[in-house]
């Protein structure tokens, strides 16, 4: 009997629904507003791991560079922000009033012509998805028509993360260098530093992470999220049927970009600053164990996986700081080694039977996402 493929079958539905209470009703209830702004922290990187389950989990392109996009999005931003930090009542003690202060420390007396669009808040909005989609889209032009993949393209996206940090750290003068763009206060005159900002930030974060998971869900249940699990497991057989699998695979990954480009926006919002340290191959690697440890195959799972693995980081860090990198190794080997569809994986052999007993139709709705969160062996 063929299987039904809807946008959002009762379990979808219950799975949001759970993850919207927690979010938006739960978080804002127990938390001060202090470990709230931490966790919305924690949510930004959220938008990365659902775009690696779309690109790894569901295409089967291991993506080792997605901080690259992150902070793609984040400098856009923070560009924005800087310059309205920077007007010429508040740098009036510098040598050249009017430009940031990484750039009158460096002796640069003018604004680059490239810094000048992000004045705009409408463009930097724009540039903030623009910028990271060309560059990924470049990238996988490169890679994907030249049937570059597996553990190859793996290695090209952690390299293009490393010469990126490096670039950005050796133009001190135009990037703020290895502290990265900080001193952030204004999104328009309305002060982004207060709780009241930071708590309102927290939720217009949640609310965007929900319309990427409702991109996510629609692009899994669609044909073409059934062609990438075709092409994920059998991509010769997907080639000569005659679809372009190199096309298929820009366009997820420039989406998967584009997602954690949102990600990266938000966070210099959220936090307040942004520097190469988000945006090299230890943020990079540690996205893609937020979505093994969520589970690779589950958009819900990724976002469950980003808010366990940072909350174990800030708790095990503040009292063991120096082991945090090597728990979190291990952390990643026991993930892979004994679960490796990770919470989901868990969830879904071990708690779900037990709840099908009780919920007629479960079973129907299970069924229906059987072919898509299996691979192939």
């Amino acid at each position: 009997m063929p299987i039904k493929h809807s946008f959002m079958t009762r379990r979808d539905l219950v799975g949001y629904a759970i993850l919207a209470a927690i979010i938006f009703i739960v978080f804002p209830a127990l938390l001060e507003p202090f470990r709230l702004n931490l966790f919305g922290k924690y949510l930004t990187y959220a938008f990365v791991a659902i775009g690696l389950v779309l690109c790894w989990g569901v295409g089967g392109i291991l993506s080792l560079g997605q901080g690259v996009f992150f902070g793609l999005g984040g400098y856009c931003m923070a560009m924005f922000l800087k310059l309205e930090a920077s007007s010429p009542e508040n740098t009036a003690i510098q040598s050249t009033p009017g430009i940031p202060d990484f750039m009158d420390w460096n002796q640069i007396t003018a604004l680059p012509w490239w810094w000048e669009p992000f004045n705009s808040l409408a463009f930097t909005l724009v540039a903030v998805i623009v910028v990271p989609v060309v560059f990924s889209f470049i990238i996988g032009v490169a890679m994907f028509r030249r049937r570059v993949g597996g553990v190859y393209f793996a290695i090209i996206t952690q390299a293009i993360a490393a010469i990126l940090t490096i670039l950005i750290i050796g133009q001190q003068g135009f990037t703020g260098g290895v502290n990265g763009i900080t001193d952030l206060r204004t999104l328009n005159g309305w002060d982004i530093r207060t709780d009241e900002a930071k708590t309102l930030l927290y939720f217009v974060n949640g609310g965007l992470l929900f319309v990427v998971l409702l991109i996510a869900q629609f692009v899994r249940k669609s044909k073409l999220g059934r062609l990438l699990i075709a092409m994920r497991d059998q991509e010769d057989r997907v080639r000569f049927s005659g679809y372009d699998v190199a096309n298929f695979k820009i366009f997820i990954f420039c989406l998967g970009g584009a997602f954690a480009a949102i990600g990266g926006a938000m966070f210099t919002l959220q936090v307040g600053f942004m520097s190469p340290s988000f945006v090299g191959i230890v943020p990079s690697i540690e996205m893609v164990i937020y979505a093994a440890v969520g589970g690779r195959l589950s958009i819900l799972g990724a976002v469950y996986g980003t808010l366990l693995v940072n909350y174990a980081k800030t708790s095990f860090s503040e009292s063991f700081p120096e082991l945090w990198l090597f728990g979190l190794g291990a952390l990643f080997i026991a993930v892979v080694m004994a679960f490796p569809n990770g919470l989901a994986g868990l969830w879904s052999e071990h708690v779900e039977p037990r709840l099908m007993r009780l919920w007629p139709g479960a079973a129907n709705d299970t069924a229906a996402s059987t072919a898509e969160k299996t691979p192939a062996e």
